[in-house]
């Protein structure tokens, strides 16, 4: 077969150039093909305080970001920071569980119209929605940036329950207690494992 190896000799030569010129090519155009001219972001540990919030950039998001941050202001606006990325946590660990809806939205809008029967208080309270602390609702929007990107470490061992101390309600009894944060304390229901809790 004569003629296969100019063609494989011709082949070698153009591999062999090809190398040559992507060895000598500059680091840095290199890294934009990888990365489409982007650096990888750095994900900076959190610390739950006002002062790291604050230096967060200003959040956005589509209807789940929205849906989640007007949860943490409704819920856990006067909650310590840590407080809040732990009620945040409950959203996602129900989002995560085969009981309750597949999306940030639908966990949070479980029930809402039914007086008293909603799964987050301030859906079905009868009360206003209307945001009236702008920087209140800043800092938790940058809580409900974290979580959605997946930031935050967990707190609650798999918790998709939670009530504040003021109160006890019956469920409480039959839930496992997995942590207390700030004025909230946090339940498991063994019946419902999520993969933050195995």
């Amino acid at each position: 077969m004569p003629d296969v190896t100019p063609a494989e000799t011709g082949f070698a030569r153009l591999f062999q150039r090809d190398q040559s010129a992507s060895a000598a090519a500059p680091k840095r155009r290199q890294r934009g093909f990888l990365f489409f001219g982007r650096k990888p972001a750095k994900v900076e540990p959190i610390t739950y305080t006002t002062a790291w919030l604050d230096s967060q950039p200003a959040a956005s998001g589509d209807a789940n970001f929205e849906c989640l941050a007007q949860t943490l202001y409704f819920e856990a606006r006067g909650e310590t920071v840590k407080g809040q990325f732990a009620v945040a946590e409950v959203v996602m660990n129900r989002v995560a569980s085969a009981q309750f809806p597949n999306s940030v939205c639908g966990v949070i809008k479980q029930g809402t119209g039914r007086r008293h029967q909603c799964q987050f208080s301030y859906t079905c309270d009868g009360r206003s929605e209307a945001i009236g602390e702008r920087q209140s609702y800043e800092r938790v929007a940058k809580v409900a940036r974290a979580v959605l990107d997946g930031n935050a470490q967990e707190l609650t061992e798999g918790a998709t329950y939670y009530h504040t101390t003021a109160v006890r309600p019956r469920w409480s009894r039959t839930f496992t207690n997995t942590a207390q944060i700030g004025v909230h304390l946090f339940y498991r229901d063994e019946r419902y494992r999520t993969a933050s809790s195995d």
